[in-house]
């Protein structure tokens, strides 16, 4: 499957994504009304950009403080050795630990930033000693504990 880009997307397609990212519940007779295509019509196209990987989800947004876990941590991480292997190896770690909601793989002084939450400090300490201190590629790692969510969201700006 291609990489979908930008410009295969027209003023429908962006207009569709608009309304979907605000409510992905919403009708698809109200979105055609709202962008004048027939409800066939954005349906079609609300296909091929799932098919396409453009849309990659269709998910509930939850507060992580309603389901006990009111904790989120900002964790650098940094290897001992960062050959393909050692880096896929961390990946499939961070992929595989429930806590960790979202890994990125960066440039710079450090190698992965990761997004964690967590119900207790406590919680987090057990994390960082199966994931962090039991790990021997692992050189270091550094936490920022979130004092409040200002803003959260995956939502992408459609130019």
């Amino acid at each position: 499957m291609a990489e979908p880009t930008a410009h295969q997307l027209d003023a429908f397609d962006r207009a569709i994504l608009a309304i979907l990212q605000q409510d992905n519940t919403t009708p698809q007779r109200v979105i055609g009304e709202r962008v004048n295509l027939s409800a066939p019509a954005v349906q079609r196209r609300i296909r091929r950009m799932e098919a396409t990987g453009v849309i990659q989800a269709n998910v509930a947004v939850v507060d992580p403080a309603a389901l006990g876990h009111p904790i989120t941590l900002f964790v650098e991480i940094e290897l001992v050795s960062e050959t393909a292997p050692d880096i896929d190896a961390a990946k499939s770690a961070f992929l595989a630990a429930p806590e960790v909601q979202q890994c990125y793989y960066v440039t710079g002084e450090v190698d992965f930033m990761l997004v964690v939450l967590v119900p207790s400090m406590a919680a987090y300490e057990g994390l960082t000693r199966r994931l962090f201190f039991a790990d021997p590629n692992i050189r270091k790692f550094r936490s920022f504990v979130a004092m409040d969510r200002v803003k959260t969201g995956l939502a992408v700006p459609i130019s």
